[in-house]
């Protein structure tokens, strides 16, 4: 799916197109189409197509005439006619596939928009075409100083030189009308070049300049998509999504072009559902509808009167009561409706083009460990002997309490006693050596020698 340009150095750094393989595009090349009729002969006594399609700068796709029989193929770098001058180009499509694009397009065969081809690029073209891609980025940056200084309300997205760097084309992007004499006169000053000015919209400029989607890949309209069509947001009510603005948008600010690609599924499978305004009548109350599951065929109502609960009605069970209306009858509660947990047949549940729901059916079952097994029978006699072992444990406890409770004795004494305990203790609190021979030794000693301060 890549050439060997796109595979990384030693320091793990893709070359080439810098996708590293990663195009989405079936090759390298930007925009690229698959010849699939490039093995096939063409028959005795007629003639190639003459007109070519050639890639330049982003994507840029045109026609131009072989009008000296060159031997072209795809991938051939060469010189077309330019407005002045030449620009270069690669070949992207020849053959007989030219005529489908020119088909999609609307372009006429004779039409004079098709230019021709002077010659295949030489080494002096090429080296002239790379000098003048190596401006580009110091001219953008220049030119928007430009505008900043003239208080243009513009934005300068991208600048595109030709091949032979005689003119550069400034694709911005702006709101209202802008008058931008002035700038083309400076830029022209500036860069000593031929100015052209190309206004853009929201989704060309995110095309041209590429980036990474909230899906993870790269933008759609920059690698594969080249018809951009306008999105409703009626696109996002039928397919029952919020209508946020910052999960619809996409990098140009507008909404996601992916949008329209699963609304005709939606609208098929919405054709059986009823309509929301659609009112039950019931005994208890009118009911009006809610929200709805479109795949599953689940649809929510509530009494107008009483919107704290939801009921939980299949498609079949509305058409009915719909059916009965209709009729002049009306049901006593959509309680009597109301399905919870609704069974769902084998053939009804979504599988894949396998045909297979597990996604873990190619991994191999794990391994039991055979010393588990003969630990097992261990363990019934260890939880019989616990009990034993905690019949022993109270009396311990009850035992250690009364060690704590000699401080309310001391307390209740009254007179020179309790001085002499106050004393004790604060002689014992003294640091000493030995902790033991502390305890041991020297309180009988305080308690004969010390008087009575009474």
């Amino acid at each position: 799916m890549s050439c060997n340009s796109c595979s990384t150095d030693i320091n793990s750094v893709p070359k080439g197109c810098k996708s590293n393989g990663n195009c989405a595009t079936g090759s390298c090349d930007k925009l690229s189409v698959f010849d699939w009729l490039s093995n096939m002969a063409i028959p005795t006594g007629q003639k190639p197509f003459n007109i070519v399609e050639i890639r330049f700068k982003n994507g840029r796709k045109h026609f131009f005439k072989n009008v000296d029989e060159l031997k072209i193929s795809m991938g051939d770098i060469v010189a077309v006619e330019g407005n002045p001058g030449h620009d270069i180009g690669v070949v992207s499509l020849t053959g007989e596939l030219v005529k489908v694009q020119l088909r999609k397009k609307k372009i006429d065969i004779n039409s004079e928009e098709i230019k021709k081809i002077y010659r295949i690029a030489s080494q002096k073209d090429i080296d002239i075409w790379q000098e003048a891609r190596a401006k580009e980025y110091d001219t953008q940056y220049k030119g928007r100083e430009i505008i900043s200084r003239l208080g243009l309300q513009m934005k300068l997205s991208d600048v595109e030189y030709q091949g032979d760097g005689n003119k550069a084309t400034f694709y911005y992007t702006a709101d209202d009308r802008v008058d931008f004499r002035q700038l083309i006169r400076d830029l022209a000053s500036a860069f000593s070049i031929r100015v052209e000015m190309k206004q853009v919209g929201l989704r060309q400029e995110a095309a041209r300049l590429g980036g990474v989607g909230s899906c993870g890949r790269e933008l759609c309209c920059s690698t594969w998509l080249t018809d951009l069509r306008k999105v409703n947001t009626s696109a996002a009510r039928y397919q029952q999504l919020s209508l946020n603005p910052q999960k619809l948008a996409g990098q140009c600010g507008k909404l996601k072009c992916c949008l329209n690609y699963e609304l005709d599924t939606y609208l098929d499978s919405l054709k059986g559902f009823p309509k929301q305004d659609v009112i039950l009548k019931t005994e208890k109350g009118s009911a009006v509808f809610i929200k709805m599951d479109i795949f599953k065929e689940m649809l929510w109502y509530t009494y107008k009167e009483e919107r704290a609960k939801w009921f939980k009605l299949t498609l079949e069970q509305v058409q009915e009561i719909i059916e009965m209306n209709k009729n002049g009858e009306v049901i006593s509660s959509l309680e009597d409706y109301e399905t919870d947990d609704i069974e769902i047949s084998k053939k009804d549940k979504v599988e894949d083009l396998v045909g297979q729901d597990s996604l873990t059916r190619f991994d191999l079952p794990k391994r039991k460990n055979k010393r588990k097994r003969k630990s097992k029978p261990k363990r019934p006699n260890q939880n019989q002997n616990q009990p034993r072992a905690k019949q022993s444990r109270p009396p311990q406890k009850q035992q250690q309490k009364p060690k704590g409770k000699p401080k309310p004795k001391a307390a209740n004494v009254k007179g020179p006693n309790l001085q002499n305990s106050k004393n004790q203790n604060t002689e014992n609190n003294k640091p000493s050596g030995n902790r033991n021979n502390r305890r041991k030794r020297r309180p009988p000693k305080n308690n004969n020698n010390k008087p009575d301060n009474a």
